[in-house]
């Protein structure tokens, strides 16, 4: 919305700064991080009064986590409002990837919303139905990777780039639909598995939009772009601005998330910022870049993978539980311990990842 006040830089010179979107992602950056702090305490209260209980504890976790119990739930509706609120005041609104992931994170969101609200009115872990939810997920993708397919320049806005390859590009045609659709409801149910642990899933998250938002910031960039022999996509570099906006409304929630955490952010944030991330990456064709950056996120939902598949086919179970950080838990480690080599794993495979970028 600010970069309608560019129209008065002919006269007024101090409006051309509204032109940048290094200045414009700061802005957000900001923004977002002033509208948990401030409207963070009225919500976390809302929601303890409201949900009683809180969130239900697993009863076959660890045993340190019963003390959780009563800790609100829903913390998410905290970082959308930031992330909204922010993205609406400083992006430019003409770019359609930035309605895109706009779209994404509110439909997901929702969608963790109303499962966060079942766990919580029922006090079960069951939730939404598993493949109701998955094909929510789908539909709501699927509109994306559509109208991403459409946005781009043919025939590479349907194509898959790798990196370390710059001439290696798949065309994938009408199936690039599917396969961003993938891409993206993954990167959502990863992020959900891996939060279970206070300031977990919060830190990888806002490290991978750092990652990302360089990324957009240069693939958007032309000069940049040929400079680095990326591939170009021409207003990606507006999502820059969106993804400093999660930095700064997960720096917000940090802040109430930290042990002991006063909210817990639940599918509703979870579910929203792993689809944000995850259509980000399709959009600037990085989507097997993401998986190297969000490499924590991988490991996290394969664990629960190859938990389940080991236990169906043996009825023996390959970690003592899964997701992979309960399993660390079993092991001795303390939340702290598990949480913060977590954020130093999720440090270096974003490095590893931004790499990718001089490479090729």
């Amino acid at each position: 919305m600010l970069t309608l006040l560019v129209d008065f830089a002919e006269h007024h010179t101090v409006f051309n700064v509204f032109r940048y979107i290094t200045f414009r992602t700061g802005g957000a950056l900001i923004t977002s991080a002033l509208i948990v702090f401030i409207f963070g305490p009225a919500i976390i209260n809302s929601l303890r009064i409201r949900q009683g209980k809180g969130q239900p504890i697993r009863a076959d976790g660890p045993q340190t986590h019963f003390k959780k119990a009563g800790t609100p739930t829903m913390g998410g509706l905290m970082i959308l409002t930031g992330i909204i609120g922010s993205s609406l005041l400083w992006a430019n609104l003409t770019s359609v990837y930035v309605w895109v992931v706009m779209f994404v994170m509110i439909g997901f969101g929702g969608i963790g919303f109303y499962d966060d609200y079942l766990k919580v009115t029922k006090q079960s872990h069951l939730g939404f139905s598993g493949k109701a939810r998955l094909a929510l997920e789908f539909v709501i993708a699927g509109i994306a990777s559509f109208v991403i397919m459409r946005a781009g320049l043919e025939p590479f806005s349907s194509s898959l780039a790798f990196p370390f390859a710059k001439e290696l590009i798949i065309n994938l045609g009408w199936f690039f639909i599917p396969f961003a659709a993938f891409v993206m409801v993954g990167a959502g149910n990863a992020v959900n598995l891996t939060d279970g642990l206070d300031g977990l899933a919060i830190v990888p998250i806002m490290i991978a939009a750092a990652s990302f938002g360089v990324i957009s910031y240069l693939s958007g960039n032309a000069v940049f772009a040929e400079y680095l022999q990326i591939h170009f996509v021409p207003g990606t570099g507006e999502l820059a601005v969106i993804l400093g906006a999660v930095i700064g409304a997960g720096l917000g929630f940090l802040w109430f998330n930290a042990p002991p955490a006063a909210i817990f952010m639940g599918d509703t944030g979870s579910l929203a910022l792993g689809g944000l991330i995850g259509t980000v990456a399709v959009a600037t064709k990085h989507e097997i870049v993401m998986a190297i950056i969000g490499g924590l996120f991988v490991v996290e939902i394969f664990s629960v993978i190859i938990q389940v598949g080991y236990f169906k086919m043996t009825g023996k179970r390959v970690f003592l539980m899964a997701p992979i950080h309960h399993h660390f838990e079993k092991l001795g480690w303390t939340e702290s311990q598990v949480v913060i080599r977590f954020w130093i794993v999720a440090v270096m495979l974003a490095l590893i990842g931004l790499s990718t970028l001089k490479l090729r």
